[in-house]
């Protein structure tokens, strides 16, 4: 038996018509601020600090063993999220208790950050066994912050209307873009860059990155909680419905998809699309620093100042893209976006021998549209969940996204290959992965464009 998708309008945080509706409230601050310290697992744990530590040549083992355990590491935490985010999310819509879960959740990526500090080459776990503690402690963290930011998202839809989703979603995510700015500042300055940090720190086995670490499990937890303590709540809250198998979850499930399917393939068609383009984002973060170090010979040091630049540009970005995202709205947005990434991403590989001033001006182009691409993919959705369904919505959209996240990591090293093969005599076949990551923007561009925003949920686009 399906689940229909209902027709109700999201809850508001301000009368529809209210002719200046507020945007600076503390609320919807309290709700921002967890993607602010959001910034401590995405850009210090798994873009730019640990991640990097982790696959440094030497650290545990040689670069290219390091890599490839992480991608099977990181590939097992995928596999997971695709097949729990949607029924937690289910879940806690049916309880009325994403607060709590959210809470719950972000608790444990904090766990998985403080333990990252005893990630280290002379630990009695040996090299190896200390390579895959941190895999596991960072393929966890990855499958906890899912399914937290699946909770985090439905509350999107009961802080905002139709009129001010694209900005309240902008705000949040460029915080989190700005959060990253001022955490990597203090890491870089505190501990990362100088010989001896503060409080003595310094680079031996590993110990500047490790404490980094436990600076970073603070941020985030201090930084949630404002929307933990008090945290939105629906309109309309669901009801415990008692004790549930997970074969009984995964039935509802099915009959949401059946239902989409049925009523509203253009919303289907969408969570499709995202996934791919989404992946294709991620892997400019997976893969940004990467290419920074290993085409453009930049240093440690040089990458994190990258990354602060890219942060600030993206934050500043995300957020002015958010009013625009509410007059033109989130599909095109997202066009525009991805279309400006892709030629950017060409410019790198065309551009790759002229020397680190090419990384500096397009990639951080290419950070300036990813921001707002991501923000408006989760404006989109909001726009179009029918009340009380939001957690299993943006459940499916983590597992849809999921579902295809071995995209990014394997076209990078296909087309590597590639560039060994075919590639000049001489040249770094790296540079070639980025048009593994340019191909999955632009199938996605080509999935998103035929989608009509107006079809995804006609009532709510109507409304008002």
């Amino acid at each position: 038996m399906t689940h229909p998708v209902p027709t109700a309008p999201a809850a508001s945080a301000a009368s529809a018509d209210d002719p200046k509706p507020r945007i600076l409230t503390p609320r919807i601050l309290g709700w921002a601020f967890w993607d602010w310290g959001s910034a401590a697992f995405n850009a210090v744990a798994t873009t730019f600090v640990f991640s990097v530590y982790l696959t440094s040549d030497g650290m545990f083992t040689d670069k290219a063993t390091a890599t490839e355990h992480l991608s099977t590491g990181l590939t097992v935490a995928g596999v997971l999220i695709a097949l729990l985010a949607p029924v937690t999310g289910q879940r806690a819509d049916r309880r009325g208790k994403g607060g709590v879960w959210l809470g719950w959740f972000t608790a444990a990526v904090v766990v998985c950050l403080g333990l990252m500090f005893f990630v280290a080459p002379d630990s009695p776990l040996g090299q190896e066994g200390a390579l895959w503690l941190g895999i596991g402690l960072l393929g966890l963290g990855n499958v906890f912050f899912e399914f937290a930011s699946v909770n985090y998202n439905a509350m999107l839809n009961h802080i905002s209307t139709k009129r001010t989703m694209g900005r309240i979603s902008g705000l949040g995510w460029g915080l989190g873009y700005v959060g990253g700015i001022v955490l990597l500042l203090i890491l870089f300055v505190g501990f990362i860059n100088p010989e001896v940090g503060w409080f003595g720190v310094t680079a031996q086995n590993g110990l500047n990155v490790r404490v980094s670490m436990l600076v970073a499990a603070l941020w985030f937890g201090v930084s949630a909680l404002p929307v933990i303590l008090n945290p939105p709540r629906p309109a309309h809250p669901g009801h415990d419905t008692g004790r549930e198998s997970l074969i009984d979850s995964y039935r509802k499930l099915w009959g949401t998809v059946v239902s989409l399917f049925r009523e509203a393939p253009h919303t289907l068609s969408f969570l499709i699309a995202s996934a791919i383009y989404r992946d294709g984002l991620a892997g400019v973060f997976t893969f940004g620093a990467i290419i920074a170090a290993s085409v453009f010979g930049f240093s440690s040091s040089e990458v994190i100042v990258f990354a602060i630049a890219a942060n600030v540009v993206a934050g500043l970005a995300t957020i002015a893209f958010g009013a625009l995202d509410d007059r033109v709205g989130p599909k095109r947005v997202i066009m525009i976006s991805l279309v400006c990434m892709v030629a950017s991403g060409l410019g790198v590989f065309a551009l790759s021998g002229r020397g680190p001033v090419v990384f500096w001006i397009l990639g951080l182009i290419l950070c300036v549209f990813v921001g707002p691409a991501q923000s408006a993919s989760r404006s989109f959705l909001g726009r179009v969940i029918p009340e009380g369904r939001e957690g299993e919505v943006f459940g499916l959209y983590a597992t849809t996204g999921r579902a295809v996240s071995f995209l990014s990591p394997l076209l990078y090293g296909v087309f590597i290959r590639i560039g060994r093969a075919f590639g000049p005599e001489g040249g770094d076949p790296t540079a070639w992965g980025i048009l593994g990551i340019i191909v999955i923007l632009a199938a996605g561009l080509a999935l998103l464009a035929p989608i009509r925003t107006e079809r995804a949920h006609l009532d709510i686009y109507r409304e008002g």
